[in-house]
This record gives structure tokens, C-alpha cells and sequence, in this order.
């Protein structure tokens, strides 16, 4: 049975869900009593037109924002949310369009920045020494894993690195420490053609991996090419999901905008 037709039939339960969410800023509704639903092992894109409120409602189910109204439910159970950390710590990983990178460190200090090893005994716990050669160990891994060790030396600064081997180490990072979900916000955008097709490769080695994924874009193509389920989301709520087998890039368009009415 195909991913549409087992949601359809209630044979497996969404993974991350969103319920009922609400976030005011001031006057403005971002997000009006928004559903949302990812699936294990999907790739679901997330379009809509620019203030539909699609980073709001990323925000609030990765923990960057909590939402004045609603309830998010991870593997079926009520999670609350009050900083990014909190969602890490659950295994949402989220890469941000700005990469949230320090140029100047090395790819292994980027990729563990935050939640750096220590050594063990004595010189971890209490001098605090980095476990230099583990975190290199594991960096280089994970990079052959999703076969980006184009990269020569794990010890490079990020600034040296071209924009798609940038955009590789951000979701290395992700793939490495996201056991559950990975969020990729335009993870396409800043980049030329034959960088964009060695990261939609990469989002579909993750994806076979069993770590679903949220996409958001507006590169239409792309998000044909890679989705299981396309949610279009519309004045602060989801307008509709569709199966991108069904329709076609106009349609979504369409549906984002107003100018054709959304399937139930």
C-alpha cells in the first residue's frame, strides 16, 4: 500500500503532529488554528506564498516559538517545547536557511557546536578537555555516510568550503544527531544547479535512512522531484495536502494562492 493510502486508512500514525496552533504577534495571526501532520519515513514539503505562516508553524513544532494556543505531539505524546534545545534533546533537528554555521571553526567544531564531547576521567569533568580526535572520528564518518568526503580535511574552516559542501555539513550535522525528525528550511536556495542536485540527493539518502523529513521550499521542481506528500499552507493554516503524483506544479500554485479552490 502506498504512504497516502495507509494515512487514509488510519494504518499508521503520524509521527509529529501539530494540533489547533495559534501564534499571535500583536494584531497579526501567523499561525490560525493550523493542523499539521509528518508521517514516518516522508519527505513532506511544506510551500505556501510568502506570510502564509509556513516559518511560524516550523518555529513551533522545532521549539523555536511557543505557540499561544495548540498542542504538539511527538510519537503520539504531548510535547512542550520552550527553545530549540528542548526539541534536540527529543531528536528534532532543524537547518535553518542561514545555516546557523561559524565560519571561521572547522567542520568538526560546527558540526558539534553545542554539544561538544568531552574526554573521559579526570581531564573531561573537571579540566574540561575536548575529546578532539572522537569528534573528528565521528565527523569524518558521518560525511562518508552521506558521501560528502569531497571534503579533504575535517579540520577546514567552514568559511573555506563551497556553498553546497556547506549546506552538506549543516545536514550531516542534522542526519548525525536528529533521530527522529530533521526540518530543512530552503535548503536549496543559495545554490547553483549542480550544488542543488547533490543536496536534493543527500535529503533522499537521509530519507532512506527511515529519518523523515520537513521541507520547506519554493522551488516547485524540486519539491516534485523529493516529496512523498506536499502541505500547502495558506493565511496561517493548512489549506491542503496533496499527493504530488495528483497534481501539478501549476495546481500547487494555484492552491497556494487563491486562484483555484484546494481539494478537501
Amino acid at each position: 500500500m502506498t504512504l497516502m493510502e495507509n494515512i487514509a486508512n488510519g494504518s499508521i500514525e503520524p509521527i509529529l503532529k501539530g494540533r489547533g496552533l495559534v501564534k499571535r504577534y500583536g494584531k497579526v495571526t501567523a499561525l490560525d488554528h493550523c493542523d499539521f501532520d509528518l508521517y514516518p519515513g516522508e519527505i513532506l514539503a511544506v510551500i505556501g506564498d510568502n506570510g502564509a505562516g509556513k516559518s511560524s508553524l516550523i518555529k513551533a513544532v522545532s521549539g523555536a516559538v511557543v505557540p499561544d494556543e495548540g498542542d504538539v505531539f511527538l510519537e503520539g505524546k504531548p510535547v512542550h517545547f520552550t527553545s530549540p534545545i528542548d526539541a534536540r534533546k527529543e531528536g528534532i533537528e532543524t537547518v535553518y536557511q542561514t545555516l546557523a554555521m561559524s565560519p571561521a571553526l572547522s567542520i568538526a567544531d560546527n558540526m558539534f557546536m553545542g554539544r561538544e564531547i568531552r574526554k573521559p576521567g579526570f581531564r573531561g569533568k573537571w579540566l574540561r578537555q575536548l575529546d578532539r580526535p572522537k569528534m573528528e572520528q565521528i565527523a569524518r564518518d558521518k560525511l562518508s555516510e552521506l558521501g560528502l568526503m569531497t571534503i579533504q580535511n575535517i579540520n577546514q574552516a567552514v568559511e573555506t568550503l563551497s556553498g553546497g559542501q556547506r549546506q552538506g555539513v549543516a545536514v550531516a550535522r542534522a542526519a548525525a544527531f536528529g533521530s527522529k525528525v530533521i526540518i530543512l528550511d530552503e535548503p536549496t536556495a543559495a545554490l547553483g544547479v549542480k550544488e542543488s542536485r547533490r543536496v536534493l540527493e543527500l535529503i533522499l539518502d537521509v530519507r532512506s535512512r527511515g529519518i523523515p523529513i520537513i521541507l520547506i521550499s519554493h522551488n516547485m521542481p524540486h519539491v516534485f522531484e523529493v516529496a512523498d506528500r506536499i502541505h500547502v499552507h495558506r493565511l496561517g493554516k493548512r489549506l491542503c495536502v496533496i499527493d504530488p503524483k495528483d497534481y501539478t506544479m501549476s495546481d500547487a500554485v494555484a492552491f497556494m494562492t487563491g486562484a483555484k479552490e484546494a481539494p478537501n
